[in-house]
């Protein structure tokens, strides 16, 4: 069955991660997405066989990056500092919906492949640029990368623990994968605006835009209530019942309920610890808030008499109904029945891995359902199946192959 954007034509001339996976959602989708790369250097991903240190070499000669940013495409090579791969591009242009790029404003004006020119060779075109900062501002062209988002927007002190005393990196890719998913978000409504008002437009997200939306409440509560929310203190949370705890196999265990009130006695009945469902210390919100040491205490105590495992078996026997998970590193969690029965890791036909499970899509589509249709293409894979769909010869493409034009 088609996809939800099927008949949507996208061009991508993007590199890295941070829009080529804006890319690759929308081709899951179902939309015709074509990746343009240098016909010398390529996308710089396809050569990172180690990241942050450690490899990422996959079989075949492929890497866990390219192969992460770019499945669901098709890929050609073209030199847009040549005259003949401009008119190329033009004319991919002309028949497309979408140009999706992360390529800077001045380096995309001194090719022409800017939003005004190629908005005159196709007025209902989506132009959707990712940027490190945003385009306005004194770091409009600078370069930028995840953990500098991480670093510019705060994030970096919202998380880890209130007594450490140091800045924490969050897994580095998180922003990128973020401000992806926001410029396919833009393009997608900026296509349905396209086809009820008529005319394309020029769309823009940013790693550091992105990075703050993603922390809305904590960046109200700066603004509206004047600082943000604390760094988290497991050994200091006034709320006992939204806390970690360490199990007695050193696994550990998230409570995490907004209501303690609602569930309290629902806890301490589990748990075996009815002595202090009615203590005065603890038998309201406002009173377990201010005696949350001593709870926490207890509850460490209490936690670490049975396994991880058997406290969820004690917790579902006895119904409970609050907010409880345990705490899973990602293996575990690719694993679980949750992830798997929901298809947020999918199964794929890869050439050279063969059937090999990926990151699914996360958007359930009862009659229009996201798909994987391809891995990421190899360098080039596909310039003479799309040269040929825009008419050109085989005496055109192997002309152009010899000035190097692709």
């Amino acid at each position: 069955m088609a996809g939800p954007l099927e008949g949507i034509k996208v061009v991508e001339w993007a590199v890295w991660h941070n829009g080529p996976a804006a890319g690759y959602m929308l081709g899951d989708l179902g939309a015709d997405v074509v990746k343009v790369e240098d016909p010398v250097r390529g996308d710089s991903f396809r050569g990172a066989a180690a990241l942050w240190g450690e490899s990422t070499q996959l079989p075949g000669g492929r890497v866990l990056g390219f192969e992460t940013a770019n499945r669901s495409k098709r890929g050609i090579t073209l030199d847009l500092k040549q005259e003949k791969g401009l008119r190329v591009l033009y004319r991919m242009v002309e028949q497309a919906d979408v140009f999706l790029t992360n390529f800077s404003g001045t380096l995309a004006k001194r090719l022409k492949v800017d939003f005004e020119t190629l908005s005159r060779y196709n007025p209902r075109l989506v132009y959707a640029r990712a940027h490190g900062y945003g385009s306005l501002g004194l770091w409009g062209d600078r370069r930028a990368f995840d953990p500098i988002a991480q670093a510019l927007s705060g994030a970096m002190w919202a998380a880890g623990d209130r007594d450490f005393k140091e800045p924490i990196q969050l897994m580095p890719g998180l922003f990128d994968q973020l401000g992806a998913t926001m410029l396919a978000y833009g393009v997608m409504a900026a296509i349905i605006s396209r086809d009820r008002q008529g005319v394309g437009q020029e769309i823009e997200t940013s790693l550091l835009g992105s990075a703050i939306h993603q922390q809305a409440i904590n960046v109200n509560a700066a603004l509206m209530q004047g600082r943000p929310r604390a760094r988290h203190s497991r050994k200091r949370a006034r709320q006992p019942l939204s806390n970690m705890y360490q199990c007695g196999d050193g696994k550990w265990l998230m409570l995490a309920e907004p209501q303690s009130d609602r569930f309290w006695g629902q806890l301490c009945g589990a748990m075996n610890l009815s002595e202090i469902e009615n203590d005065p210390r603890f038998e309201t919100a406002l009173k377990r808030r201010e005696s949350y040491a001593e709870l926490i205490e207890i509850l460490n105590q209490a936690f670490a008499s049975s396994t991880r495992d058997e406290w969820l078996d004690t917790f579902g026997q006895a119904g409970c109904d609050f907010a409880y998970a345990p705490i899973m590193d990602l293996t575990e969690s690719l694993s679980s029945d949750q992830v798997v029965e929901n298809q947020y890791v999918a199964e794929m036909d890869h050439p050279d891995l063969g059937k090999a499970r990926t990151v699914g899509f996360p958007v359930r589509f009862s009659r229009t359902p996201a798909r994987i249709p391809r891995a990421a293409p190899q360098f080039g894979q596909h310039t003479e199946e799309v040269l040929e769909e825009l008419g050109y010869s085989w005496d055109d493409i192997a002309e152009m192959r010899g000035e190097g034009v692709v």
